[in-house]
């Protein structure tokens, strides 16, 4: 960027990899000039240009898929928060925001909002999910965008997720992360945490298996099949709709299906040797 600012902070970048943007203080402020900060100093810069208007603060900028539109968490004053598309906040302000999302098909922007103490979600400003969750969080859209899921707390201390503002029936105790739709949007999948337990759960469903961790799963491309890598008891392996690889690894990475979805690539450290297969899909669930 040719302009510079006093600060940059929250870097994003958009999927072509050509567009970048970040939050900005836009005005230089001093720790004791409380009345600059609460008259607002940052803003967000999309390829480095800053929008006109200021907020007391901006956080975590988010790139439409095309990475022609911006918008970001404001804070409008030291009680007040909204989102600003392209330089402009949403006419609503609101108890607290989380991070945004674009819709894959549309301008349309949604972002989790607290009113009253409880969260929901906001498209455009105008509510979509009522606040009737302890938390939400983490939202995403199935790739066509007709379904919005999002990590959210039914009551305190118990997580799970959401669709279109309904919650499931199963919760965690310590966390839910890493939600991923399957490419035509049927299935659902993330992890979940009690205690020292990991677990993967698709379309509401725990898988039978636990984990010492897990990450996030990956679908087939049609969709029926799940496979995470996993580690268990200091040993890491693949596991494939609730079926567990017999290999146990010192390492290994996330698999890969292929275009059809009958074979996986796996690779793993098995005694020291690097290892890069290429194996039918039925061969995990024999």
């Amino acid at each position: 960027w040719e302009t510079t600012f006093t600060n940059a902070t929250y870097f994003a970048l958009s999927a072509d990899g050509t567009t970048t943007a970040a939050a900005v203080q836009v005005e230089a402020c001093d720790s004791a000039e409380v009345h600059k900060f609460q008259e607002g100093t940052f803003s967000a810069a999309l390829g480095g240009q800053a929008w006109d208007d200021r907020f007391v603060n901006v956080w975590q900028p988010v790139l439409s898929a095309d990475g022609r539109q911006l918008a970001a968490e404001v804070r409008l004053n030291l009680y007040e928060y909204s989102i600003a598309v392209d330089g402009s906040a949403w006419p609503k302000a609101f108890g607290g925001v989380w991070a945004p999302s674009f819709h894959p098909t549309t301008r349309a922007v949604v972002a989790p909002v607290r009113i009253k103490g409880k969260w929901g979600m906001a498209q455009d400003g105008d509510l979509i999910w009522q606040p009737g969750f302890i938390q939400v969080w983490r939202q995403v859209f199935s790739p066509d965008g007709a379904k919005l899921a999002a990590v959210v707390a039914p009551r305190y201390g118990r997580w799970t997720l959401a669709v279109d503002g309904q919650a499931w029936s199963t919760v965690f105790k310590d966390m839910v992360t890493d939600p991923v739709w399957s490419s035509d949007g049927s299935q659902l999948a993330a992890l979940g945490k009690n205690g020292a337990d990991w677990h993967i759960i698709v379309n509401d469903k725990v898988w039978s298996n636990r984990f010492s961790m897990a990450w996030a799963p990956v679908f087939s491309p049609a969709g029926d099949v799940a496979a995470a890598k996993v580690e268990i008891d200091g040993k890491y392996t693949i596991v494939v709709n609730d079926h567990l690889w017999s290999h146990r690894c010192e390492a290994a990475w996330e698999p890969v299906f292929n275009s059809a979805g009958d074979r996986l690539i796996v690779k793993t450290i098995e005694d020291g040797t690097y290892y890069r297969r290429v194996l039918p899909v039925a061969d995990f669930l024999a």
